[in-house]
């Protein structure tokens, strides 16, 4: 329970539009969470807060409302006001009145252009390095329907493998899911805060939200990105292992993704939601088991490019250790961390598979 820092009152969880905060109803203080100040300010002047708050060195009288540690102190420039932050927490505590004064939007400041430009920077270095990918070809696919998911950024199979049959598991888990996403979208709030996955309230419901939060989806666009790639790979992956292996594989990837979230947010109230952990373990099954499949992307630099599966997928990896990197400082709410869960359940599955397989077929030969 999340207790005032003046008042040592337990506060009371406000849920608005733009996230959940924590009120005390005797001296009108709050704390809000990184995500929710963003909402509110903009990711330009979030980027101010969170910076002031990592180099805060002045410890602060109070206690953080949530893990009790003492809070460090930092002032904004604009406006020129006075915060409480807890790091480990990503919380930041507002008295009477300062919430408010936040600028609904600042002027980029020039630390913050040198980010951003740092940052396409290292994009363009990284669509070089694939550029000169061993095995390259800049060939278009022959299908004119892969240009519509290329031109959004997804990439597409440039030489589907071949399935000897229907992926039915594959196709059955992405309509439920669909289904129940779609519904949820009705009232997206109430089923977020009810059903997804708080680390800090992590059983309730007996841990049912291990598997609910898997379901759910924030938007369109969390959905329709989360089935593409499911679908993409899942068949081969599926044809691979049979459906109860491949069922396995999945919701053991999302479960164990999930402990990496709470491990790195172990005190949060923000809801997690999505199928991206379980995701991940298929994704990287499919680079390991397929490692020569061409994966192509379309970049308005060099035009069509090709990867075969392996490198695609290392480039996927990095950018979600650096993910890892923005969401422990507050400048992400993609949970890289779910991300990795996932893909460390999906190689260790890879691995015990591929011994049994070897196993099994060594049996078969002394049998001969």
């Amino acid at each position: 329970m999340a207790n005032c820092p003046n008042c040592d009152i337990a506060l009371q969880t406000v849920r608005q539009r733009e996230g959940i905060y924590f009120h005390c109803n005797q001296c009108d203080g709050r704390a809000a969470t990184i995500q929710q100040i963003r909402r509110t300010v903009g990711d330009r002047f979030i980027s101010t807060i969170v910076r002031q708050a990592n180099h805060a060195a002045e410890v602060s009288a109070r206690p953080c409302p949530f893990c009790q540690v003492p809070m460090k102190s930092f002032q904004l420039p604009r406006p020129p006001i006075t915060l409480d932050s807890c790091r480990p927490c990503g919380t930041i505590w507002f008295d009477a009145g300062k919430f408010e004064q936040l600028p609904e939007g600042a002027v980029e400041t020039p630390e913050d252009a040198l980010a951003r430009a740092l940052e396409s920077e290292a994009k363009w270095k990284i669509e070089q390095q694939a550029a000169r990918a061993r095995g390259l070809s800049r060939d278009a696919p022959e299908e004119w329907w892969k240009w519509i998911p290329a031109m959004v950024g997804f990439p597409v199979k440039f030489d589907s493998i071949e399935v000897s049959q229907r992926p039915w598991a594959t196709w059955s888990l992405a309509a439920v899911i669909t289904l129940i996403s779609v519904i949820a979208f009705f009232d997206l709030e109430d089923a977020v805060a009810n059903f997804g996955l708080i680390p800090a309230e992590m059983w309730r419901y007996g841990g049912a939200t291990f598997l609910t939060n898997f379901f759910l989806h924030a938007g369109i666009m969390h959905l329709v990105g989360n089935m593409y790639f499911f679908l993409l790979f899942s068949g081969e992956v599926e044809e691979h292992l049979g459906h109860w292996r491949f069922l396995a594989l999945i919701f053991l990837s999302a479960l164990v993704g999930n402990c990496f979230h709470i491990l790195g947010n172990l005190h949060s109230e923000v809801p997690c939601i999505g199928a991206s952990g379980g995701i991940s373990g298929v994704l990287v099954f499919y680079a390991l088991q397929f490692p020569k499949g061409k994966l192509a992307f379309f970049t308005w630099r060099f035009g069509w490019i090709q990867l075969p599966a392996w490198g695609a997928f290392i480039i996927w990896l990095l950018l979600q250790l650096i993910g890892i990197g923005m969401q422990r400082a507050g400048l992400s709410h993609v949970s890289s961390m779910a991300h990795v869960g996932g893909v460390t359940t999906g190689f260790v599955l890879w691995l015990w598979w591929r011994k049994v397989k070897l196993r099994t077929e060594e049996t078969e030969m002394a049998e001969i």
